[in-house]
């Protein structure tokens, strides 16, 4: 279609694909679970050195961020149960270190092939009693959020999530960035390109605000008292 530039929004196969379907044209990307420097699509955060820039959402703090505020609700808690594919190696990664610095017993259901079973890997995670549920950031596991967090509730976990959305379809926690702002970031990046700047110049963003989310609605289900420390934090508490 002979376009200006290209939006690649998601996981990082969008990128590839359009990388490999043209050779030229500049592209922003909206990378919801992939570092594209780590991943060596872009040669830095504030240089990317070529025709790719845009917008990162993964950043090493929030697996983290995310095992550190289930261990605050549950401190009693000694296993919890992770959701990963292949998407999401580095997150697991320093979801683990975490986990053992605070005593913590991780138990990885790795989806490795397309349709993921996510009954039998609840079943799986009730089995081993795990305490809680922290799902890492894929894009494929978007498409499944009613029935994760139903799943989560269903088998009476207490569940963390990496965006609002999660927590508005019944999750109990979520922490992460601001979906719409960071959305509305990638349109200005493509409006500046059309506007003659060079992607190669433009840096590769990152978010600086990042939302603690709480669905009162979950707990009062599951019978647990949010810890007043977590409450103040919130962002947004749905009641």
């Amino acid at each position: 279609m002979n376009c200006d530039v290209l939006l690649a929004p998601g996981g990082e196969a969008i990128l590839v694909a359009i990388k490999q379907a043209t050779r030229d044209t500049p592209i922003v990307v909206w990378a919801a679970d992939y570092d594209p420097v780590a991943t060596g699509h872009v040669a830095s955060f504030a240089r990317p050195g070529g025709r790719i820039t845009g917008v990162s959402l993964v950043q090493s703090e929030l697996p983290a961020k995310r095992v550190e505020s289930l261990k605050e609700l549950l401190p009693n808690a000694k296993r919890i149960a992770v959701l990963a594919d292949t998407a999401t190696t580095g997150q697991l990664a320093v979801a683990r270190a975490t986990a053992k610095h605070l005593g913590l017993e991780l138990q990885v259901l790795e989806f490795k092939r397309q349709p993921y079973d996510y009954d039998s890997a609840f079943t799986d995670a009730v089995r081993a009693k795990a305490a809680a549920v922290l799902a890492l950031a894929s894009g494929n596991f978007a498409p499944a959020r009613r029935r994760i967090t139903e799943l989560a509730l269903k088998h009476r976990l207490p569940s963390m999530f990496t965006h609002s959305q999660w927590a508005e379809f019944g999750g109990l926690l979520s922490y992460g960035p601001n979906f719409s702002q960071s959305f509305r970031r990638v349109a200005e990046q493509v409006a500046m390109i059309l506007n003659g700047n060079k992607p190669a110049e433009m840096p590769v963003e990152q978010p600086t605000k990042f939302e603690l989310v709480i669905n009162l609605k979950t707990a009062k289900a599951l019978g647990l008292t949010i810890p007043p420390s977590l409450l103040l934090r919130a962002d947004q508490v749905i009641e």
